[in-house]
């Protein structure tokens, strides 16, 4: 079999292969040019260590406890500038349910083999003849779309917990389904995962909302008791039923929401905002007698409590924690155009930040469709959305100007006054039929000739200048209404 692979990666395989030694192309890369996705990066097995490694490849580096040498290619491209080889290993217990106590380096492919996760990714590639090694049957379940462990699943599970979680991740990458053997090891060992640093959980829970399918994932995260280790606070909404607004259970729809924020291709501070955006609805859920329903009052500031807390428990950055809070705290703000003003739309604008007010709005969008609603911007919300941009935009104004009427004043020895209004208005009228003029060279030329026109000329001039600059104003906000079908 021949797969497509960069020509500054094939090198290194021969390379080693020049200096006597054997390599293949082993784990996701080599799962990965079987699906036809293109690796993100490239690892390579072989019989020699860590020294002969670095013999052969001096631009090189090795700083870990497992033999991994990266070696440097030169390519510009992030996925091909490093390729790690490792030489085969073997590996005793693990006696903290993450790290083998011992590992020492094998002398054959199948003993490297045997110690890896799943069968997809216990698949070695030897690319100079083509060949495939693949004892475990991997080509099977790529086949089949299945993720199965190697041999055993408790034992391997039992060595590595993070291979539980990682087995999630890889379903909403892959859009496979999990071996039922191996599902229930997981629910069955799921407890393990007690034992596995936040870091690593928080990085395969980033991959998974930054996948395709986080939903499936989340919802199969939770039916194999593995949801509790990313946070226990996204399992409280399951049951838990909603006002008539809404079709699902809080838990369905946190899912939704999030995953809509995934079909939409938005980053992954939505993705993760729409996952905790109503995550303290079960505590302040209330009957109210007058309204027949639920209600949630506060919901968004115990939410926005609640989500800071859990997004420190996985030591997520301070930056990520941040927006995503400030996103959860202000998602139910009031949009309708019709009972709130610029000065109201300005004032959400400055609680959330400029940055992220358009990942708030779509939030919201997020959140509608996570009710089950059909349509995702009804024409309340686009009206509200052509608000925002219209506080955002710099109005058209004599502080476009590059000269106000402070410098005027001091340069042309005037006095305060009308005079001054009726020249930046004249001035700007110019630079409205051509930007290139707003110079200060050009605008002192101009203000002097204005200057010497009698008073009622000058004054006709800036009423002139002032009637353009309005027309002008409304004929961007018209644009803007037009942008979003709101006219």
């Amino acid at each position: 079999m021949r797969f497509p692979i960069p020509k500054e990666v094939e090198m290194v395989a021969a390379s080693l292969r020049r200096n006597g030694f054997e390599a293949y192309f082993v784990g996701g890369c080599v799962r990965d040019l079987i699906i036809g996705r293109e690796p993100k990066d490239w690892d390579i097995t072989t019989n020699a260590t860590p020294e002969k490694i670095q013999a052969v490849f001096p631009d090189s580096f090795y700083e870990n406890d497992y033999g991994t040498v990266g070696v440097k290619t030169g390519s510009e491209n992030e996925h091909t500038a490093i390729v790690e080889v490792t030489p085969y290993r073997t590996e005793s217990v693990y006696s903290d349910k993450r790290r083998p106590d011992k590992v020492e380096f094998g002398t054959s492919l199948n003993e490297d083999l045997a110690r890896r996760d799943f069968t997809i990714n216990a698949i070695a590639l030897n690319d100079s003849k083509g060949h495939i090694v693949d004892p475990y049957e991997g080509l099977k379940d790529i086949k089949d779309k299945i993720i199965r462990a190697v041999g055993n699943p408790r034992e391997r599970f039992n060595e590595d917990a993070l291979r539980m979680l990682r087995a999630v991740r890889l379903v909403a990458e892959l859009g496979f389904g999990i071996d039922g053997y191996t599902a229930a090891a997981i629910s069955e060992n799921s407890k393990h995962l007690g034992h596995v640093s936040r870091e690593r959980v928080r990085d395969e829970f980033v991959r998974i909302l930054n996948s395709n399918q986080p939903m499936n994932a989340i919802v199969l995260a939770q039916q194999l008791g593995i949801l509790k280790f990313i946070s226990d606070d996204l399992t409280r909404g399951i049951g838990i039923a909603q006002n008539q607004a809404h079709s699902y259970d809080v838990f369905g729809h946190l899912m939704r929401t999030m995953q809509h924020a995934a079909d939409k291709g938005w980053n992954f501070d939505v993705r993760l905002a729409g996952l905790f955006h109503d995550v303290s609805k079960p505590e302040t859920r209330r009957w109210s007698d007058e309204k027949n329903d639920w209600t949630f009052h506060g919901h968004e500031v115990v939410g926005s409590r609640v989500t800071k807390k859990a997004l420190e428990d996985l030591r997520f950055s301070r930056e990520t924690i941040d927006k995503v809070v400030k996103l959860v705290r202000w998602h139910m703000f009031f949009s309708d155009p019709d009972q709130i003003t610029l000065s109201a739309v300005r004032r959400m604008i400055t609680n959330v930040g400029e940055e992220n007010i358009f990942d708030l709005l779509n939030l919201r969008i997020c959140d509608r469709i996570g009710t089950g609603r059909p349509k995702e911007q009804p024409f309340r919300f686009r009206k509200y959305k052509a608000m925002v941009e219209q506080a955002l935009r710099d109005p058209i104004s004599v502080t476009m100007l590059n000269t106000d009427g402070s410098r005027i004043m001091e340069k042309f020895h005037m006095k305060p006054g009308p005079k001054v209004g009726y020249v930046l208005n004249a001035l700007l009228e110019e630079v409205l039929d051509d930007s290139n003029l707003n110079t200060e060279e050009y605008l002192d030329k101009k203000t002097q000739e204005l200057l010497t026109l009698p008073e009622d000329k000058l004054r006709n001039l800036g009423e002139a200048g002032k009637l353009r600059r309005e027309a002008a104003e409304d004929e961007e906000i018209k644009h803007i209404m037009e942008k979003h079908h709101v006219c």
